[in-house]
């Protein structure tokens, strides 16, 4: 399969996770021979689940798979991956990450190079503009999903009116 068709399937995920009411993250797992072999996307919100990110839903649903499955494999994904997502893929020795943006977020891109895993950014504009839309109408979710505090201290240490 090819990178256009890989990213494509994420977006769709993505896609849904956005019309869900959830952070439009999605993510497709392929195989060395081109196989679909799982797709998932963003399921914080939905499942109120801290783990049901992109990538991870897209192994949750490719089931239980021997490690064989998993070499020379693909994950492709809307956004760069978190530090748990770059996890996983390490994990299960997925060969080659491709991203389709990573302006809104940089995750673990280095460590994964650094491990020997390909990495492949896009630079998607579909895969931004969802992104961006996302972000600019529901920013207390994204700040949430990425870690950030939401309130705004003082020096004090008291929370800022």
């Amino acid at each position: 399969m090819d990178d256009t068709k890989g990213l494509a399937i994420a977006f769709e995920e993505a896609q849904a996770s956005y019309d869900e009411g959830g952070i439009p993250i999605g993510a497709a797992l392929i195989s060395a021979d081109g196989k679909l072999l799982g797709r998932g996307h963003n399921m914080r919100v939905q499942l109120g689940s801290a783990i049901h990110h992109g990538e991870t839903s897209a192994l949750f649903n490719s089931g239980r798979l021997p490690a064989k499955a998993y070499k020379g494999s693909t994950m492709y994904t809307t956004l760069s991956p978190c530090d748990m997502c770059t996890g996983a893929c390490l994990l299960y020795g997925i060969s080659r990450v491709v991203i389709g943006e990573n302006q809104n977020f940089l995750g673990g891109e280095a460590y994964l190079k650094a491990r020997g895993v390909e990495v492949v950014v896009v630079g998607d504009e579909g895969c931004k503009a969802l992104m961006d839309r996302f972000i600019a109408e529901k920013p207390e979710l994204w700040n949430e999903d990425i870690g950030v505090e939401e309130r705004v201290y003082s020096k004090e240490g008291k929370t800022a009116a």
